[in-house]
């Protein structure tokens, strides 16, 4: 989970604070002692954590808190406030240009992530009905192009090359006049990075920028470098014209504070966040939200947006009438379940619902969860059409599940755990269909999920 340590850290100070009743000073100079330490641990900037202490204190001190008949709720808006105007008061987005067309700049350190970011950001755009286009502009590194168009062959983008002999800033300005002439309206441009800052990388970065005129120029980092990241932050900025930063990695968890720390350090926005190793692991970097998931209370509107870009509205609608009627079977619930895994692993879905944490599901073994879901696929795969379409067929035959258990590899246990668990869910879902009544029809999360 993004920010595991931290949240679980800050969570349970914050439970000792609600177990106490009214708060003393001495208490929250004592939380916030905690909370020093929590931060300082998940390596944010020492000066930071200062000025965020000292800011929370006064305002938790203070006597509309004091008195309040939920002290502590008061304590934990208070550093959910803070923490959102560490990370930025606003959404970052990304500035197109009016002209119609415009260049994506990424820049940092070799090894940051750079290519596959572009991948990512350029499949973003591509679900946003956007024509991008990924331009290779890293001669040095070696099999660095092909890496890119590797990138771009597995999402589906066009990559413009010229090979590793040309200068990356006439690259950059044929791959602008390729990328107009295709019809694409974004050229992202991925730069050639070094195992450090030098003065050659920082003129040939500067010479793109003079020749293209980027609208975006994004500093690319590696969130498990921790403070170093923060350091490389400052120096490409006193350099170049940076627009905005994007953290990979951050799903890691081992040393998160670099997110904390950035806007406060170079003023630019952390406009995304690499969340995995698969091309859509990417979000749209929401301090509000952040902040909510640090303190345990979830990220639903992330969960939304997830769910609105990677599930189909038509499908989902009618997988959903389907199961409120006897049309439902086993042909859509496999449907379902393949939309179902879009949205990833369920333990990043779950750090999105509001309360959970990791002390709460570790009675829950996640993993378990998922090899469940690959059992229930194996079965009815391994049923035929007519079967997948028509349950009674199966679960009026023994021959029929010993056939389907041992095609798909398991016990006829498990073809009867799964047929009951089924016919279960399917009693459950109808009883919504009344509730759905009285609700009215409204679009939102309700009709959304497959299930």
């Amino acid at each position: 989970m993004v920010f595991e340590g931290l949240s679980e850290k800050l969570q349970e100070t914050f439970k000792k604070l609600r177990g106490k009743g009214k708060l003393s000073e001495s208490d929250i100079k004592e939380a916030m002692r905690e909370v020093k330490l929590s931060l300082l641990e998940a390596d944010v900037n020492y000066k930071v954590v200062k000025d965020f202490i000292n800011k929370v204190t006064e305002k938790a001190n203070g006597k509309e808190v004091m008195e309040s008949l939920t002290p502590a709720q008061s304590v934990i808006k208070i550093v959910h406030n803070e923490l959102k105007d560490l990370m930025g008061t606003n959404d970052s987005k990304i500035n197109f240009s009016d002209k119609g067309f415009t260049v994506i700049m990424m820049v940092g350190l070799q090894g940051a992530g750079k290519t596959t970011m572009a991948g990512k950001l350029a499949l973003y755009f591509k679900k946003k009905n956007k024509k991008p286009m990924l331009c290779a502009c890293d001669i040095y590194r070696p099999a660095a192009i092909k890496q890119l168009q590797v990138v771009g062959s597995s999402i589906n983008i066009p990559v413009f090359s010229m090979g590793n002999k040309e200068n990356p800033i006439e690259i950059a300005k044929k791959g602008v006049e390729s990328a107009k002439n295709s019809g694409c309206n974004i050229l992202i441009i991925d730069t050639a990075g070094r195992l450090h800052i030098d003065t050659e990388l920082m003129e040939e970065l500067k010479g793109i920028e003079r020749e293209v005129a980027p609208s975006e120029t994004l500093l690319v980092l590696d969130a498990m470098t921790g403070q170093d990241a923060v350091n490389v932050a400052e120096s490409f900025n006193k350099e170049i014209d940076l627009t905005g930063l994007i953290l990979t990695k951050l799903d890691s968890d081992t040393r998160g504070g670099a997110a904390l720390s950035l806007k406060t350090i170079t003023n630019k926005p952390i406009k995304f966040i690499g969340v995995g190793e698969k091309m859509n692991d990417l979000e749209i970097f929401y301090p509000d939200r952040i902040a909510s998931r640090i303190l345990g209370m979830g990220d639903i509107l992330s969960l939304i947006d997830k769910v609105q870009s990677e599930i189909d509205d038509k499908d989902a609608l009618e997988m959903s009438q389907k199961l409120m009627t006897n049309e439902f079977n086993f042909e859509n619930f496999l449907d379902g379940m393949k939309q179902i895994k879009k949205l990833g692993p369920i333990s990043k879905l779950m750090e999105m619902i509001p309360g959970v944490n990791k002390a709460q599901l570790s009675g829950v073994d996640m993993e378990q969860g998922e090899k469940q879901l690959v059992v229930i696929e194996s079965i009815i795969s391994s049923m035929t059409t007519k079967e997948r379409k028509n349950a009674s067929l199966v679960t009026s035959s023994s021959s029929r599940k010993r056939r389907i258990a041992k095609g798909s590899g398991r016990t006829i246990q498990e073809v009867n755990r799964f047929l009951k668990d089924f016919e279960e869910m399917k009693k459950t879902m109808k009883q919504f269909k009344g509730m759905e009544k009285s609700f009215g029809k409204r679009k939102g999360m309700f009709g959304k999920f497959p299930f």
